[in-house]
């Protein structure tokens, strides 16, 4: 049985301030059952949503990684120093990462493998575009993506990453998958993980739906089979409302 995992992804939102603020008002209201929950605040809130999280079950995450251990990279985060504030998770290769800054596959690839030496857990995000799902293409980007990501890694290291299934044209528009639709594009991504590795390693990887995720049509999603939770942006900035996304839609 795979652990739900609802992860927030603020992006580059929040101060320090309203970083603080948002966890003390969450963890009042959010009363953990059985899922795991991640905290992705921009790299200037990470320290103190460190402090704040120290004894909770609640988990810190970032949002980007360089593949480096250190050296004249300006303006990039290495990931031991992700490791030293208190992260156990980062997020890599999602769509506005590849979209305005660049990032191919094989980056993509080479942040995976670096999370893993430092013992971070990647989300590993990847979808498609409109155009893409438009032009029937939908089956061999995402399986393109995959395998990339995963190139050269073991099924040991591969079994405790998480995947975030992030069609393009679901993030932030309020547009969304149909939850079946997600499914079965979340089916077919587990099914190339057991081409890659077994059945085994692909039933142990947990797969997140993210693209217009609230608090109205979570249990939606996790009602769905393949589905093992949501990366949630845009929603994840309201506290009370993220509470009701990470206890998956129930009250």
């Amino acid at each position: 049985m795979r652990t739900p995992i609802i992860a927030a992804n603020w992006k580059m939102h929040k101060t320090v301030a309203e970083a603080k603020d948002f966890c003390r008002a969450f963890l009042a209201s959010y009363e953990p059952d059985g899922g795991e929950v991640v905290l992705c605040p921009p790299f200037t809130a990470l320290g103190a949503v460190a402090e704040l999280l120290q004894g909770t079950e609640v988990k810190l995450g970032a949002q980007d990684l360089f593949w480096e251990e250190k050296g004249a990279y300006t303006g990039e985060i290495a990931p031991g120093m992700l490791v030293d504030v208190g992260c156990h998770y980062v997020i890599i290769g999602h769509s506005e990462r590849r979209g305005y800054f660049g990032e191919t596959d094989a980056d993509v690839n080479r942040k995976v493998r670096a999370a893993l030496a430092h013992d971070l857990k990647p989300i590993i995000c990847l979808g498609e575009s409109l155009e893409q799902r438009e032009a029937g293409q939908t089956e061999k980007v995402v399986t393109a993506q995959v395998r990339s990501a995963y190139e050269g890694i073991d099924a040991s290291l591969a079994a405790g990453t998480v995947i975030a299934y992030e069609p393009i044209w679901a993030i932030g528009t309020g547009r969304n998958a149909t939850p079946e639709e997600a499914n079965r594009v979340i089916g077919l991504i587990r099914q190339t993980i057991a081409d890659i590795y077994d059945e085994e390693t692909a039933g142990q990887i947990r797969i997140q739906y993210g693209g217009s995720v609230n608090k109205e049509n979570i249990a939606q999603f996790m009602e769905q089979p393949e589905i093992d939770g949501a990366l949630v942006g845009g929603a994840s900035l309201d506290p009370a409302g993220f509470a009701v996304i990470a206890r998956g839609g129930r009250s």
